[in-house]
């Protein structure tokens, strides 16, 4: 199985510093076919840089709002660093070839 990662740009700049969407797309083996959405590249408030946020699911306890990630490391949390830095590169891609 292989994964590749797919950039849609954020056309209309809402929300403000949300760069793009992006989705893993994977190729043969058991998810063939398939892609997971709800990852997004963000310039950072600062302008230093630039984040990515996986996909979550919102939830409400004690009348306060938080998030449930449905992407999380197993045992190492490197791993979703790799993932952060795989999309980071896929965007970085996807600018040097002018955002076609």
């Amino acid at each position: 199985m292989t994964m590749k990662v797919k950039i849609v740009r954020n056309e209309n700049n809402k929300p403000q510093d949300k760069l793009a969407d992006a989705e893993l797309q994977f190729v043969g083996g058991e998810l063939d076919g398939l892609k997971l959405l709800g990852f997004a590249v963000w310039q950072q408030r600062n302008g230093s840089g630039r984040n990515v946020t996986f996909p979550a699911r919102p939830f409400t306890v004690n009348g306060e709002r938080r998030n449930f990630a449905l992407v999380r490391a197993i045992d190492d949390r490197s791993a979703e660093d790799r993932l952060r830095q795989l999309v980071l590169a896929a965007y970085a891609e996807y600018e040097l070839a002018g955002s076609s």
